[in-house]
């Protein structure tokens, strides 16, 4: 079996074990602590231009399946993990998590020491790495670590975006969600929903709460949006930096006032922008299936599944707009927030919870009840 190696730009260096595609790719290396959803993780656009690193001890032994997909492919550039396993066993397992990491051209690195890895990128901060599934010259991999583009700067929420709008409407399946998922609404509300880098279980929670949605493009004009009549707008999560999103921070400002607006994720971060706030960049940033918020409004606390990589500064945003709704228990940081005279609020986190727990699935009933709401005024 081939030698796979990881190399960080501050010269580290691990060795492994290589599945998957024998290439080479590299990447923001990050870290995710869930212990399941590998697949959802995978193939969540908001990974693009990032090598994972998953903390839990084995992955792949459940193998891959298309239901679990949350988009039409991974948006992953490599995986590293401790032991990774050839072998699926579980009912829904149509192929083996090897077989489909390697249909899509991703390396793997197995059999490293990811407890000395996660440490040194919660020491450090995250790093920009190299991984090779067919060995090399580790210090040419390092020289080349050291030359991929910092994750500063980049727009990468345009480049993972659809091309052209499209109709959704599928709902949640009942095989892959509990009882919990309760019954679905009937359809009364147009969502548009912007894409930039949507997961597919975001689209089936706007359904189930009783929309329709149309998904367009992450340059959509809000002129353009607003033509389509919705009841609300979504904004989706995605990968990158948020700063260099001026035009679609300025589409979302313009929508403000116009139609209750909906956002997670970077779509928070587009809000803070619309608004007036800025953006940073965390130390090792937020990527996980329990991650405790304190919710403000309920005083409760949810567990909550995350995965960026930028935040709003608090201090920045305008008090006379803006109420902070959540907060992170584990380092302040800001999580939630809602406009204070109009129908707009957003969270962070992921309330879809593909993978995760299902404490915060009430924030799209909200959403429908603020919709609901804003087509009973004059």
């Amino acid at each position: 079996m081939e030698k796979s190696i990881l190399a960080l730009e501050d010269g580290t260096v691990f060795e492994g074990r290589s599945f998957g595609a024998p290439t080479t790719t590299s990447g923001e290396v990050v870290f995710n602590t869930s212990i399941t959803g590998y697949q959802e993780i995978f193939t969540d656009p908001s990974y693009s231009g990032q090598i994972v690193v998953l903390t839990n001890p084995q992955i792949g032994n459940y193998g891959a399946n298309p239901d679990d997909s949350e988009s039409v492919r991974p948006f992953i550039e490599g995986l590293v993990v401790r032991d990774f396993s050839p072998l699926a066993s579980n009912w829904r397992s149509e192929e083996g998590a090897c077989q489909f990491l390697s249909r899509n051209g991703l390396p793997v690195a197995s059999d490293i020491d990811t407890r000395a890895l996660v440490r040194r990128l919660r020491t450090r901060g995250v790093m920009r790495g190299v991984l090779s599934g067919n060995g090399g010259d580790p210090v040419k991999l390092v020289e080349q670590a050291r030359a991929i583009p910092s994750m500063s700067g980049l727009d990468l929420a345009t480049r993972v975006s659809t091309l052209e709008q499209y109709k959704w409407s599928e709902g949640v399946s009942p095989v892959s969600e509990s009882d919990l998922t309760g019954d679905p609404a009937a359809p009364r509300f147009h969502v548009v929903a912007y894409d930039f880098g949507i997961k597919r279980n975001i689209l089936r929670r706007l359904v189930h709460v009783g929309a329709h949605v149309t998904v367009v493009p992450a340059l959509t004009t809000a002129k353009d949006v607003l033509a389509l009549k919705p009841d609300g707008v979504f904004l989706s999560n995605g990968p990158g930096d948020p700063e260099p999103l001026q035009h679609q921070a300025e589409q979302v400002r313009k929508l403000i006032g116009k139609t209750p607006v909906f956002g997670i994720c970077l779509g928070l971060q587009l809000l803070g922008l619309a608004l007036g706030g800025k953006t940073f960049k965390l130390k090792f940033g937020h990527r996980g299936a329990n991650h405790p918020v304190l919710n403000r409004l309920t005083n409760r606390v949810e567990i909550t599944s995350q995965n960026h990589g930028f935040a709003v500064d608090p201090d920045s945003m305008p008090d006379s707009a803006v109420e902070l709704t959540h907060i992170n228990l584990n380092d302040q940081t800001l999580e939630g927030f809602r406009h204070k005279s109009e129908p707009v609020f957003c969270v962070q986190y992921h309330p879809e919870a593909s993978p995760g727990p299902h404490d915060s699935h009430y924030l799209f009933d909200d959403f429908a009840a603020m919709m609901a709401q804003f087509q009973k005024k004059p």
